[in-house]
């Protein structure tokens, strides 16, 4: 499916729901790096596409960069819950309070001791 997307793109049909698309195909052949400029580009051309932005924030938080999720999910659960999409809205709501926990525990960690 990814090399058919990636064949209209190269044709010049580019549009967010492409984009979307592409970059769902990335995330699931673990090409995070990829999805993450597929889906960047989506919420660039259609910034009020939600389902985008949430995927986005996956792609980010896959690829280590978690204040870049952080934003992504912000935007995306402000775009979805004025367009009336409770679930998205729920679900990056979510997604926010794992990533923040997952913050909050590991600056509660002690650090390392030189030479140990």
């Amino acid at each position: 499916m990814r090399t058919q997307l990636e064949k209209l793109l190269a044709s010049g049909r580019d549009n967010a729901l492409l984009r979307f698309g592409l970059g769902d195909a990335c995330l699931k052949e673990n090409d995070a790096e990829q999805a993450a400029v597929h889906l960047t580009q989506a919420t660039t051309q259609q910034p009020g596409y939600s389902a985008a932005w949430k995927l986005l924030g996956k792609a980010l938080q896959q690829l280590g960069r978690l204040e870049e999720a952080e934003a992504a999910w912000t935007a995306g659960a402000a775009v979805a819950q004025r367009q009336g999409d409770m679930q998205a809205a729920r679900e990056m709501a979510v997604f926010l309070k794992r990533l923040q926990k997952a913050r909050a525990g590991q600056a509660m960690q002690p650090a390392a001791m030189p030479g140990t």
